[in-house]
């Protein structure tokens, strides 16, 4: 399935919310999916972003860690299903607004969280997920650059 296609399922899962527990899944499956994202722009995306995008795929696997979880009986990874990337602004301008909502989906459960290891592994997951969402933004940078600079001639 297209990547854009995933995001927009797992920015609706996330907006629908439910319990903690649901929350927490979603957020599993979106930082799932990042990470899947960003191993396959780094092996077969554009070169100058392949840096960028290995360090998106460390980012989003540190908040999937952090959680200490795996779905409730949630079957197969959404990030399974992952077969293209499609256009890699669309993708990456995409994923930068799912980012967005797994901040502020772990901003909720940490502030209604009522022990302090749930707390302080939300705390980590949305450094991570920040994180990971100033990668796409640096990945975004160096498209538009790309795009920005004149055409390089070749020499005859």
């Amino acid at each position: 399935m297209d990547a854009v296609r995933l995001i927009v399922t797992s920015r609706r899962a996330l907006a629908i919310g439910g319990g903690v527990p649901d929350l927490l899944t979603e957020v599993w499956q979106a930082q799932a999916l990042a990470q899947a994202i960003g191993s396959r722009l780094a092996l077969v995306g554009p070169p100058q972003l392949r840096d960028e995008a290995t360090g998106l795929a460390d980012l989003a696997g540190h908040g999937i860690g952090v959680l200490d979880r795996t779905p409730l009986d949630s079957g197969e990874p959404r990030a399974a299903r992952l077969t293209e990337l499609g256009d890699t602004r669309a993708c990456l301008m995409h994923l930068g607004g799912l980012l967005g909502d797994v901040g502020i989906a772990l901003v909720g459960i940490a502030c209604a969280a009522d022990d302090e290891a749930t707390y302080w592994s939300c705390v980590e997951a949305i450094d991570a997920a920040d994180e990971a969402r100033d990668r796409v933004r640096d990945m975004l940078r160096k498209l538009a650059d790309r795009e920005a600079a004149p055409p390089r001639r070749e020499a005859v």
